[in-house]
C-alpha cells in the first residue's frame, strides 16, 4: 500500500492514517506522503501487529482521525483491509460526509489457515458484511477475493477489481559467490513470512526429492516457524541445500531474486500474491498451487506451472522439469517480464484515481453507493 500512496502523491495530496510501531514517529513526511501513526496497545514489532494492537487501532484511529478532519479538507477516504481498518474509515467517512472506498486484500475476509478468519465467525461475518454494504465502492484485489466476498458475506457486491501493483525494480543482479553459491547451482527461491499458511515445510521436503544434486532452496523471510523449519531440514538431511536468508532490504531482495532460476511457493492461499509479481519482474518462472488470487495471472505452462493444491508429487515433477530445462525457463522468463508490465504501480494508481473521481462525482450528486 505504501507504493500506491507514493504514486498517488505525485499528483495529489495524500495522508495515510496507520498504527504506530515501536520506534516510529507519530507524524512524518515520506516521499511526499503525510503519514500519521496512531498509538496502539501491545505492538512490540514494527512489521507485525498483535491482535490487541489491531483492535485498539479502531477507537484510537477514529479519535485521531476526527481531530485530523477538523484541520484538513479531504475529498475521499480509501481504507485498506475490512478489518481492522474498515470501521475507522467507515466512521470518518460518515462523520465528514464523503465517499468511503474500501479496498479488500484477501486475508481480511478469508484466510483458511487462521481460526479467527472472519468467514468462520457469525459476529465477524456480520461486521464485515455491514462494512462492505456501507462502503460507497468496494475494490477487491483479485477475482478470488471478489468471489469470497460474494460467497461468505454479501452476493450483491459487484466490486471493481484492481490488482495490486509493484514498483519497477532495479536490474542489479546479486553475486552468487557472496552467498556461498556458484554458477553450477540451480537456485529455487521463495519469499514470505514463515507462518503456517506459507507451508514452507513442503518446499523443504521438495528439496529431498529433486534429482539435481546442485539444486538449492533460498528462503527470504522470518517468522514463528523458522526454528521448526530448520529442524525439519535437518531431520530429512537437506540442511546444506536450504539457505535461510532472513529479512532483507527491498533492493537486496531483488538482487537475490534476479540471481535465481525458479520461484516456488506452496502457500495454501493468497489473496493476491504481490511476491509473484516481484518474481516475474525478476524474470523467474513460477511453480505454485492453484488456490488464491494469484491465479488471475498465473497460467499453467505459460508463466510456469500451476499445480493442484497440495499435490506435492506433481509439484516436485514440475520443479524437476524446470531445473533440467534451461530453454523452457528462458521462454517462461521472457513471457513473465512482458506480462508484469501490466502490473506496475502506475497502472494500479491510475485505476484507483478513476474510482476516486467517480466516487466523488456520484457522491456530490447525492448517489450514496456505487458498489
Amino acid at each position: 500500500m505504501a507504493s500506491l500512496a507514493e504514486e498517488l502523491a505525485t499528483r495529489h495530496e495524500v495522508t495515510v492514517l496507520t498504527s504506530r510501531g515501536p520506534g516510529s514517529p507519530s507524524e512524518v513526511m515520506e516521499n511526499e506522503v503525510r503519514v500519521i501513526r496512531v498509538p496502539v496497545y501491545l505492538r512490540k514489532q514494527r512489521a507485525v501487529a498483535s491482535l490487541v494492537s489491531m483492535f485498539s487501532y479502531i477507537p484510537q484511529g477514529i479519535r485521531i482521525g476526527r481531530r485530523l478532519g477538523k484541520s484538513t479538507p479531504f475529498d475521499v477516504i480509501n481504507t485498506h483491509f475490512v478489518l481492522p481498518s474498515g470501521p475507522v474509515g467507515d466512521n470518518l467517512a460518515h462523520a465528514w460526509g464523503m465517499p468511503h472506498v474500501l479496498s479488500v486484500h484477501g486475508g481480511d475476509v478469508y484466510d483458511p489457515s487462521k481460526f479467527l478468519s472472519p468467514h468462520r465467525h457469525l459476529v465477524l461475518r456480520f461486521a464485515v458484511r455491514r462494512l462492505l454494504r456501507r462502503a460507497h465502492t468496494v475494490i477487491p484485489n483479485s477475482q478470488d477475493t471478489h468471489g469470497n466476498i460474494q460467497r461468505y458475506y454479501t452476493p450483491e457486491i459487484e466490486g471493481t477489481c484492481i490488482p495490486l501493483g509493484i514498483r519497477r525494480p532495479a536490474t542489479n543482479i546479486g553475486s552468487r559467490e557472496h552467498y556461498g553459491l556458484n554458477s553450477h547451482h540451480k537456485l529455487l527461491i521463495t519469499v514470505g513470512r514463515l507462518v503456517s499458511r506459507k507451508a514452507v515445510d513442503q518446499l523443504i521436503t521438495v528439496m529431498s526429492k529433486l534429482q539435481d544434486e546442485h539444486a538449492r532452496l533460498l528462503i527470504i523471510g522470518s517468522g514463528p516457524r523458522e526454528q521448526e523449519l530448520r529442524r525439519h531440514a535437518a531431520a530429512i538431511r537437506v540442511t546444506p541445500k536450504v539457505l535461510f536468508m532472513g529479512q532483507v532490504e527491498e533492493a537486496e531482495k531483488y538482487k537475490i531474486l534476479r540471481m535465481c532460476d525458479i520461484y516456488v511457493s506452496t502457500s495454501q492461499h493468497e489473496g493476491f500474491g504481490l511476491v509473484f509479481l516481484e518474481a516475474m519482474a525478476s524474470g523467474l518462472p513460477i511453480v505454485c498451487y492453484d488456490f488464491g488470487g494469484h491465479t488471475d495471472f498465473q497460467k499453467n505452462n505459460v508463466t510456469g506451472y500451476v499445480v493442484a493444491l497440495n499435490d506435492l508429487d506433481t509439484f516436485v515433477d514440475r520443479c524437476n522439469t524446470l531445473v533440467d530445462t534451461a530453454p523452457l525457463r528462458q521462454k517462461m522468463s521472457k513471457h513473465n517480464l512482458k506480462l508484469v508490465e501490466s502490473y506496475y504501480i502506475d497502472r494500479c494508481a491510475a485505476g484507483y484515481e478513476e474510482i476516486f473521481s467517480t466516487a466523488i462525482e456520484t457522491w456530490s450528486r447525492g448517489i450514496p453507493q456505487h458498489h
